[in-house]
């Protein structure tokens, strides 16, 4: 229950949390917000961290001064985009012993119905995940799962990782900083979860719908 409070404390209070940061490392608040959207992008195990919050509150300290937004936009792309690559090829690299019959719970025919899927959807896949929590964190390590071909997968990830980050951060730039934006910063925040999370929710009451008797 502590972790949860403090998970919660975290992503509600980004503003407060970021400041602490921002005065404590200065320019280095580049290298600890960067590595944590790599973390959040690139590695299958950390979904829960922050991403589109985070990247929101970032600009909107950009917008007081804080923070250079160029600086910033340009090395979190960077983190993003290079967080997306190691996800796909850990998943690359990991599919083919994970499916090569040594173990029962993973099947060949689920390979080749991933391979299938990325090769006519992927590109779409790729760049609407971006904008879905966990579920961009699993997309790039499922693409390589299914050997979507790296050069498509690339151009569709760079174009994507872009436009998130670019959007979130500008975003921040521009209206973070407005009164009632700076007044109501933890419904904002919290408002940015629901909404990120909410074609999940839709997508699961769809399935079941689908799925139901």
């Amino acid at each position: 229950m502590e972790f949860i409070r403090r998970a919660l404390d975290f992503f509600l209070h980004l503003d407060r949390h970021l400041s602490e940061l921002i005065g404590r490392y200065g320019t280095g608040t580049y290298s600890i917000l960067a590595l944590i959207v790599f973390c959040e992008t690139g590695l299958v195990v950390t979904p829960f961290l922050p991403g589109d919050s985070l990247l929101f509150a970032a600009g909107t300290f950009a917008g007081l001064g804080a923070l250079d937004p160029w600086v910033l936009t340009s090395v979190l792309i960077t983190a993003v985009i290079a967080g997306d690559n190691v996800n796909y090829w850990i998943g690359r690299y990991l599919g083919p012993r994970a499916f090569s019959g040594s173990y029962r719970f993973f099947r060949q025919e689920h390979l080749d119905r991933t391979h299938r899927f990325f090769e006519r959807h992927g590109g779409k896949t790729i760049v609407l995940a971006r904008f879905v929590p966990i579920v961009r964190t699993f997309t790039p390590f499922v693409a390589g799962i299914g050997a979507m071909a790296y050069p498509r997968f690339l151009a569709y990830s760079i174009g994507g990782c872009i436009t998130w980050v670019t959007l979130f951060i500008w975003g921040g730039y521009f209206f973070g900083n407005l009164p009632v934006v700076r007044e109501n910063f933890a419904l904002v925040i919290g408002g940015i979860i629901v909404v990120s999370v909410l074609p999940m929710v839709v997508e699961a009451m769809r399935a079941r719908r689908v799925g139901g008797p």
